[in-house]
């Protein structure tokens, strides 16, 4: 059976293999597979990931050395955000990695539409453009958390820098990550995110 994935935009992919001129073997998700060498079982040792902007990708599969209470607790603190929509977790083997939706808010562009237009936005119309900005937004990384000692249980935190030439991951915490989440995590969207901690 051909290995097929939809991801969260509602696109269905199907993994296909090539041979690079130097006889090695390539795998990729593909929209159209005609023409293409369809793949019917996932290889051993690799796993299908999706990108938190929906890109879909075979992958070797990594030994993970974050433990589910680590992502639960920073899931919460996304989860308990005002603003949690516009955020998403990678999870990848040492880091959770938070990525902000680039652009304006829908519900900031209904409220800015109702005060220069005067155009009332029905609550059906509001809830389709959620969804649509949901499976279409595309997010950028903002703040990750990577573990430093996997005795000790130890993390960092480091946030994306927007200044000039820097462009790059800035150092902004350390210590245990559920504190850290409980600290960070609601900065997240407002000028204190910026300050320096």
């Amino acid at each position: 059976m051909t290995v097929t994935y939809t991801n969260r935009k509602g696109v269905t992919y199907t993994l296909c293999r090539t041979t690079t001129k130097a006889g090695k073997r390539r795998y990729a998700f593909v929209r159209d597979p005609t023409g293409r060498e369809v793949v019917e079982k996932i290889p051993e040792g690799w796993e299908i990931r999706e990108s938190v902007n929906g890109i879909v990708s075979l992958a070797q599969t990594r030994e993970q050395h974050l433990l589910p209470d680590e992502i639960k607790a920073v899931e919460a603190a996304l989860g308990a955000h005002p603003q949690a929509r516009n955020y998403r977790l990678s999870v990848k083997p040492d880091r959770l990695v938070i990525y902000e939706r680039e652009g304006p808010d829908a519900d900031a562009l209904f409220e800015a539409v109702q005060a220069y237009g005067g155009v009332e936005v029905s609550s059906d119309l509001r809830q389709r453009l959620r969804d649509e900005a949901e499976n279409f937004g595309r997010f950028t990384p903002i703040l990750c958390f990577i573990l430093d000692d996997v005795e000790t249980r130890d993390f960092h935190a480091e946030r994306w820098c927007y200044l000039g030439d820097i462009d790059d991951w800035i150092f902004v915490d350390s210590g245990k990550l559920t504190e850290m989440a409980q600290r960070l995590v609601p900065k997240l969207g407002t000028e204190a995110f910026f300050e320096p901690y």
